[in-house]
């Protein structure tokens, strides 16, 4: 389980994350939602340590996260898998050698630098693209991808890394509607069917509420709600998005619940 006790995390004067506390059971899907500026990225970057944390703590079975140091904070990173909103790939390489770059963590630095990396890594990494159907663009430059091939490289580049947790910080904000069910019905997969726990930060409350299983709302830095998508009310809604309401809710009626696509399932972005 994820436990994350009374996390805060400071710049300067402004706490963008404020005592916040909550735990996460294993294979959740828990969406992140509140309005930009709520503290959702930091949130899930101080989980993954990439922000730095100015108090509580983070932890993960019967491991302190916050103490971690060196090749620990390395191994951690990988078992807690970063999705970002603009996709973190390296243009000028290739589909399968972007991917690879999720294994860093388990090969000597020399093999990554000399593209010399394990057979069995090239068959896991090649695997992975074929489900998310981009095995057949495994030697193309990243860069010419569109916006949603290149989202679901990311994800590809982060379940090579073996992880037990994925973070997604608004994977869907900078994609067209079209590829943006492509992505979350890919994260409901590796959810649904592998039993990766998902903690996913959504702008839109209508896909929040279609593919999460938990809410955990941010305000200023603060968790001012947590409950199933259904206790989340137009009031609430408000409450979380001031005048954004009306455009992030959509009907307060229950957004129909997703349904899981079959592993492997054509989606051509």
């Amino acid at each position: 389980m994820l436990v994350v006790d009374g996390l805060t995390c400071r710049f300067g004067m402004k706490a963008a994350v404020d005592n916040a506390s909550f735990s996460v059971a294993p294979g959740s899907f828990v969406g992140v939602i509140g309005r930009s500026g709520a503290g959702k990225s930091t949130l899930l970057r101080s989980i993954n340590r990439l922000s730095p944390v100015s108090g509580g703590r983070v932890l993960f079975k019967d491991l302190d996260v916050t103490a971690l140091r060196g090749r620990d904070l390395r191994q951690w990173r990988a078992r807690s898998a970063m999705i970002f909103q603009q996709f973190n790939l390296v243009g000028r390489l290739d589909v399968l050698t972007n991917v690879l770059m999720g294994r860093l963590a388990e090969i000597p630095s020399w093999r990554s630098l000399a593209q010399l990396w394990p057979a069995e890594d090239v068959a896991m990494a090649l695997s992975a693209l074929e489900q998310f159907d981009m095995a057949s663009l495994a030697a193309q430059r990243a860069d010419q991808l569109s916006g949603g091939q290149q989202q679901r490289v990311a994800i590809a580049r982060a379940m090579v890394q073996n992880p037990e947790i994925i973070l997604a910080d608004e994977p869907i904000a900078s994609l067209d509607p079209r590829n943006t069910k492509i992505v979350m019905d890919a994260l409901l997969r590796i959810n649904k069917h592998f039993g990766i726990t998902v903690v996913c930060n959504l702008h839109s409350l209508d896909l929040a509420r279609s593919y999460c299983d938990r809410l955990i709302g941010m305000a200023t830095g603060r968790i001012v709600f947590d409950d199933v998508p259904s206790a989340l009310t137009a009031q609430i809604a408000r409450e979380l998005y001031d005048l954004e309401a009306d455009e992030v809710m959509g009907s307060i009626h229950p957004a129909p619940a997703a349904t899981v696509p079959v592993l492997g399932e054509a989606a051509v972005a």
